[in-house]
């Protein structure tokens, strides 16, 4: 029988955690402690699985469903929910890991490694500090616009040289990043590749 928001909000802790079912595999989990949280139990290749949906009020009894409806949905296009969750979260995780910055400094740490002078190396990193509000994104995110932005800032400052020689290295960085497998195609930067 399904829940009512009426009846979750009147759920008191117990001694142990207990259950309180409401439809299709959803239901809601009451701690010693008093948080509530939402659950969905389906069975996945003769496996029995579960996945969290948050705390209850933070997540609504409608928004729950809602989730619960999206998980279902994967199933019957046969994908497994929590599987599909645990590879999102490593791909935040490799992005948040992939920043400009790190491929940037990869990048001049590979000019140092193939015996480039010392003063284009030195200005490589010069121009990675002039980049700045770029080196926190993940590479993998970021778009034209992005760079363009940081390029006007220079430019605004009377800083065109330094800005066309940023433009340059930035285009340099993304195709190693490319190269590297940790940024999309190149057209995509093309603006700042030129």
């Amino acid at each position: 029988m399904a829940l009512k928001d009426l009846e979750i909000r009147a759920l008191q802790p117990k001694e142990r955690i207990y259950k309180k079912a409401d439809e299709r595999g959803l239901y809601i989990e009451v701690h010693p402690s008093g948080s509530k949280l939402w659950r969905f139990k389906y069975g996945y290749l003769g496996k029995d699985k579960r996945l969290a949906f948050g705390r209850y009020p933070e997540v609504t009894l409608a928004e729950a469903r809602q989730k619960r409806d999206e998980a279902r949905q994967k199933l019957r296009d046969g994908i497994d929910p929590l599987a599909e969750r645990k590879r999102e979260k490593l791909m935040a995780h490799y992005k948040a890991a992939n920043t400009f910055g790190d491929v940037a400094q990869e990048y001049i740490e590979k000019m140092i490694a193939e015996g480039r002078a010392d003063t284009a190396t030195a200005k490589a990193g010069w121009l990675l500090e002039q980049l700045r509000p770029l080196c926190s994104q993940p590479i993998a995110d970021l778009k034209p616009i992005d760079v363009l932005a940081a390029l006007k800032r220079l430019e605004a400052k009377g800083k065109l040289e330094t800005a066309r020689r940023c433009r340059s290295f930035a285009g340099r960085v993304f195709r190693y990043g490319v190269a590297t497998g940790r940024a999309e195609a190149i057209q995509s930067h093309s603006c700042v590749a030129r």
